[in-house]
């Protein structure tokens, strides 16, 4: 017996897939290298190179197509082939905003270290400074969690009036996530 729900679950990975493929267009939009190379190995952009790296692996790790046959014809079978591209994109888009968040901290630290060092080469006279701005970015990055993404997700779903009855829970996504890396 069908649920009926197969075109709210292909609207939904519709809307999943379009949101992942926008993640990915600003992560690999955002610069990773700096202007001067004697900052390469700052926080700030190693933190943006990873981001680009891990832009790429999420991008490009391969979509479980291993489907098991269920009972119920073909409406059960697209039902449960629906459930798990779901899952899949759901948790792409998840890794992707993961992957932004930290993308967009990382280039507001590059913005403050340029106000501190307003077109000079750091000196003994930033230093403070310039560890302030290292600081700051550790604390944005730590409060880049999943549980705050998985919530933050949901919420705007909600206010755009998205199909969520099904969205896999978070441990779910970690799951996902955790097998591909």
């Amino acid at each position: 017996m069908s649920d009926g729900l197969n075109d709210e679950r292909t609207m939904r990975v519709a809307d999943l897939l379009s949101d992942f493929r926008t993640l990915q267009y600003y992560i690999a939009g955002a610069p990773s290298d700096p202007p001067n190379q004697d900052d390469y190995y700052t926080e700030g952009w190693a933190a943006l190179r990873q981001c680009s790296i891990d832009g790429q692996h999420i991008l490009n790790c391969s979509a479980e197509t291993r489907v098991p046959r269920v009972r119920g014809g073909p409406e059960e079978q697209a039902k449960a082939e629906l459930q798990q591209v779901m899952l899949d994109a759901f948790s792409r888009r998840h890794e992707g905003q993961k992957i932004y968040l930290r993308q967009v901290a990382a280039q507001h630290w590059v913005e403050w270290r340029d106000n501190v060092l307003q077109g000079q080469r750091p000196h003994s006279g930033h230093t403070e400074q310039l560890a302030a701005c290292d600081a700051q970015l550790r604390v944005e990055l730590a409060g880049i969690t999943d549980d705050s993404i998985y919530s933050d997700l949901r919420s705007s779903d909600y206010q755009l009036g998205r199909w969520t009855l099904e969205d896999p829970p978070l441990r779910h996504v970690q799951r996902w996530v955790r097998a591909r890396s």
